[in-house]
């Protein structure tokens, strides 16, 4: 138990990495923001719709958002508008995922993976709905916080939309972000 418990806090004090490595959206202080930040503020965005998804399992949406980003813990943050290979993105993310996982009891590495996967391959509802959130909440802090005067907020229009059409709850979310998004437009 007791190296159990060695490995769980040797997890923890790695992922204070997620603190420092920061994301392409800044805070509306004018501060960049990092991507435990954002996954932390994603959890509590799946928490709060948990009335409006009763057939989800809120449980596991819940944990696949707070893992969802943890593959950035080495390598960074890659933006959206950036066109990578994603099969070598997802590559890199688990690799960095074994490093990271590594001090935790095989069960709760095997869990984690398997959430994460589920996620990436964006094939159940539940990862279909963190998929269409995590979109959104990205786009709620472009819109929120501080962006550059040549910040492309049309992208934003589009970005991860398909992720948000299979629902009705999801798509009505997601059009009204985009109104945020319409207006920050017209205004720049």
């Amino acid at each position: 138990m007791d190296q159990q418990l060695s490995g769980i806090v040797s997890f923890i004090k790695e992922l204070e990495r997620l603190k420092d490595v920061t994301r392409t959206a800044w805070t509306a202080e004018g501060r960049q923001e990092s991507v435990a930040e954002h996954s932390w503020r994603l959890t509590l965005f799946a928490f709060a719709l948990e009335d409006c998804f009763p057939d989800l399992d809120m449980n596991k949406a819940i944990r696949m958002s707070l893992i969802h980003d943890l593959g950035e813990a080495y390598g960074g943050d890659i933006s959206a508008v950036l066109q990578v290979n994603e099969k070598d993105k997802l590559q890199s993310e688990e690799e960095a995922l074994h490093r990271l996982l590594a001090p935790l009891p095989q069960s709760m590495r095997e869990q984690i993976f398997e959430l994460w996967h589920e996620y990436n391959q964006g094939e159940t509802n539940e990862a279909k709905f963190v998929k269409a959130i995590d979109k959104m909440e990205t786009i709620i802090q472009h819109n929120q916080g501080y962006t550059p005067s040549n910040f492309d907020y049309a992208f934003n229009l589009e970005y991860g939309k398909r992720y948000a059409l299979h629902d009705p709850v999801l798509k009505s979310l997601r059009e009204k972000i985009d109104g945020e998004t319409m207006a920050k437009i017209k205004k720049t």
